[in-house]
């Protein structure tokens, strides 16, 4: 435990301590081992004992306000580029472990993974408000044990949102990505209204999309879709299994000028959808796939990597000879090897060769910080479908 500490590491999980110490959960404690002595707080129920923040002063509001100023000003690049919607604050990776914070126009959406951090969320709140005028700030509340070996994307409670500050934002609201616009329901969709982490991904296909047709599968909101419209693809045929994903789809075609009705939304299961399509060999010139985590700890992994397998397999076999296949996945337990790994099987499966011709980790609202590398969960890789020589 001590080599970890040394480098920075935040998080000391319970089976590494010797004793635990007689604190309410929610205390500040001192940790020290050798040399090393950090400030942290206990959490007595999951599996992360102690969250650590600063080797030297007791975390305070100054101390936090500090900490959001530092992430409100790394976004500047952002708020160039006709983007108002983007994480302010990555917890671990910014100094606040197990708090996010995500920014759609005048709103901001907290949300923590684990009760032991709910005596922050006031001073948090606060911190916002002195950075930038904001309409409101609201609370998302942890589910179980959300920080558990890095899963950020973990499930949260829609029925745990509670105002803070200001007004609620309305279930219309209106946010805009390089210039294009989306509605961000932040009280009642998935993460924390939109999925914010694939924002750049989903501009560079817009610059593969020309002249293709796409198949945006595990679609949500159909972002993907509306980007690669705006650089010129043809068609987008989109699939999740959420009927309200479809309704979404709908109003963001609208709102960017596209005919909703040309372009087919299917709600169905995705892995039926591309057994189908490959049964009736149908192809794409471009196939998305999005899928959320199949994974939220190192037990399940063994069959994360096969569902990977088995969805990117019937992926590959949807899209036309030197057409795109884009892949993701948001399950922090996947390394970017083992995801590399998994495409070269499931290209031999399918009968294809792939090449790969961009990978993309994380976005600049989501840094990774050297001694946390469980912050980088995200992987993007772009690849070309060819057939077998």
């Amino acid at each position: 435990m001590r080599q970890t500490l040394s480098i920075g590491h935040p998080w000391i999980y319970r089976t590494q301590l010797h004793d635990e110490p007689n604190r309410e959960s929610g205390s500040w404690v001192e940790v020290r081992a050798g040399n090393f002595s950090a400030i942290g707080l206990w959490d007595d129920e999951g599996a992360i004992a102690i969250r650590l923040f600063s080797r030297s002063l007791l975390p305070d509001a100054r101390w936090l306000r500090a900490r959001v100023q530092e992430a409100w000003l790394a976004r500047e690049p952002l708020r160039r580029t006709e983007t108002t919607a983007y994480r302010w604050l990555y917890g671990e990776s910014e100094g606040v472990p197990g708090l996010t914070v995500d920014l759609y126009g005048p709103f901001a959406v907290i949300r923590s993974y684990a009760s032991s951090l709910e005596g922050l969320v006031e001073p948090v709140s606060d911190a916002l408000r002195a950075a930038t005028p904001l309409q409101g700030i609201v609370w998302r509340r942890h589910r179980g044990e959300g920080s558990e070996e890095g899963n950020e994307h973990t499930s949260v409670d829609a029925g745990k949102v509670q105002l803070l500050w200001g007004q609620l934002p309305p279930e219309d609201l209106i946010v805009r990505e390089h210039g294009l616009q989306f509605r961000a329901n932040l009280l009642q969709g998935q993460k924390t209204g939109l999925f914010l982490d694939q924002r750049e991904n989903r501009k560079l296909l817009a610059e593969y999309a020309r002249g293709r047709s796409m198949l945006n599968c595990f679609a949500y909101t159909g972002a993907f879709g509306v980007y690669a419209l705006r650089g010129g693809a043809t068609t987008v045929t989109s699939c999740d299994l959420a009927a309200a994903a479809a309704e979404e789809s709908r109003s963001n075609l609208l709102l960017n000028g596209y005919d909703p009705d040309a372009h087919p939304f299917m709600v169905t299961d995705c892995f039926d959808l591309l057994g189908e399509f490959v049964q009736r060999k149908r192809s794409f010139d471009m196939v998305v796939l999005d899928p959320p985590s199949f994974a939220h700890s190192r037990r399940q992994l063994p069959g994360a990597l096969r569902a990977y397998g088995r969805l990117n397999t019937l992926g590959i076999q949807c899209v036309a000879p030197g057409g795109l296949l884009a892949t993701a996945s948001c399950t922090a337990q996947v390394g970017l090897d083992e995801f590399r790994s998994m495409l070269a099987g499931a290209a031999q499966a399918a009968g294809r060769r792939l090449i790969i011709i961009h990978e993309a980790g994380q976005p600049l609202d989501h840094p990774v910080a050297a001694h946390f590398p469980e912050g980088r969960y995200l992987k993007f890789v772009l690849t070309r479908v060819l057939p077998l020589v």
